[in-house]
């Protein structure tokens, strides 16, 4: 289906607004995904703060020959849709979620992380890495750790002390 210049001007015009404010995106191919399959991933991100948008490969390339990322664009194929947030890791994280929750009909093809482009295995990776606030509850069991182990080592001394 054709689609009018006014119209094609407008999905350029969106995208290009959404990714200047974007810290991540993640290119996905969702060729094979059923409706309600499609549906449940939209609300899935739109509950994590990760925008959404399908848009003819030739309008993609468009806006992001114009936003001059880093290194080699990853090769976009099949059926195309974008994945964007404010949040570094979110999009490539909740998309890495429902590609193992339906690998026939969803796959990762690559990104822009930072101002560069990021291959498949590259934004897979970038995938693993846990949210932030697991990150802290790490880093605060490390801290705890020595401190926690010290005190079961005095109440063991003052065990043997009183025995």
């Amino acid at each position: 289906m054709a689609i009018s210049k006014q119209k094609k001007g407008e999905i350029v015009d969106k995208l290009t607004s959404a990714l200047k404010g974007a810290k991540s995106l993640v290119f996905v191919n969702f060729h094979g995904l059923k409706v309600s399959e499609a549906s449940e991933l939209r609300r899935a991100l739109k509950a994590e703060g990760v925008s959404y948008s399908v848009a003819k490969k030739t309008l993609t390339k468009r806006v992001l020959e114009a936003e001059k990322f880093a290194g080699a664009q990853p090769e976009l194929t099949g059926e195309v849709a974008l994945a964007w947030a404010e949040d570094l890791v979110a999009p490539a994280r909740e998309v890495y979620t429902f590609q193992k929750k339906f690998p026939e009909g969803l796959k990762i093809l690559g990104g822009v992380f930072e101002g560069k482009y990021m291959s498949k295995s590259e934004m897979e990776g970038i995938a693993t890495i846990p949210s932030s606030q697991v990150l802290r509850g790490m880093f605060v069991n490390i801290i705890n750790s020595p401190i926690q182990r010290m005190a079961i080592a005095l109440s063991e001394i003052a065990k043997t002390k009183q025995a």
